[in-house]
């Protein structure tokens, strides 16, 4: 949907998304060479508006490096994939 804000962003930045109808919804947070270094949510979700936020960490709670991230969001049938640039 929106694209993240702040973007670059430091310390966090804030990913909005709107659920259409009740579904399963996961948020992951990718590097450029294609690793899984963040889940932000794996949960259902009524329909509706949400944000989320990420402060740059990765799921052990070590902070990341500057640089670029890919975030997927996925909820039921639709998939959508965004960059964000990560500044120190």
């Amino acid at each position: 949907r929106d694209q993240n804000y702040p973007n670059p962003f430091n310390p966090h930045t804030t990913i909005k998304f709107s659920v259409p109808n009740e579904s399963f919804v996961s948020i992951h947070i990718f590097d450029m060479l294609g690793r899984q270094i963040k889940t932000l949510t794996s949960s259902p979700r009524q329909a509706g508006e949400y944000s989320i936020q990420w402060n740059g960490d990765d799921n052990a709670g070590f902070p990341v490096s500057s640089g670029t991230y890919i975030y997927r969001i996925h909820a039921g049938n639709y998939v959508q994939s965004k960059k964000m640039l990560y500044l120190k």
